[in-house]
């Protein structure tokens, strides 16, 4: 008995169709590797989005907290001002006297208990 060591002849089309399933299963490999890298830029994509409006409502709480604060000190800057213009104004150092009434006059001596 003889062993025959010639492989068996394939016609053209097998041939053909073996390639061509091939080459479809590459292709649908190829799209599937496309189709993860596509969702995973997606969902970095909306990760991103999600942290940077987080970020900016935190910093439009703070801007808020902060003008509220610059509100409230201005409205002190504006009283001050005009108290301070108020003074430097004719007869200004007899308002500051009356307004410092815990002042000693000149002719009294102070007296401090022990």
């Amino acid at each position: 008995m003889a062993f025959s060591t010639q492989r068996p002849v394939v016609d053209a089309a097998t041939l053909a169709a073996s390639i061509q399933e091939q080459t479809d299963r590459r292709e649908l490999q190829c799209s599937v590797m496309a189709l993860a890298v596509k969702l995973g830029l997606v969902m970095l994509g909306c990760v991103s989005i999600v942290r940077l409006s987080i970020a900016y409502q935190e910093r439009l709480e703070r801007h808020g907290e902060i003008d509220a604060v610059v509100t409230v000190e201005t409205a002190k800057l504006n009283t001050l001002q005009q108290r301070f213009d108020h003074l430097f104004s004719i007869g200004g150092d007899q308002r500051l006297m009356s307004e410092q009434d815990q002042w000693i006059a000149p002719n009294r001596l102070r007296i401090i208990w022990r």
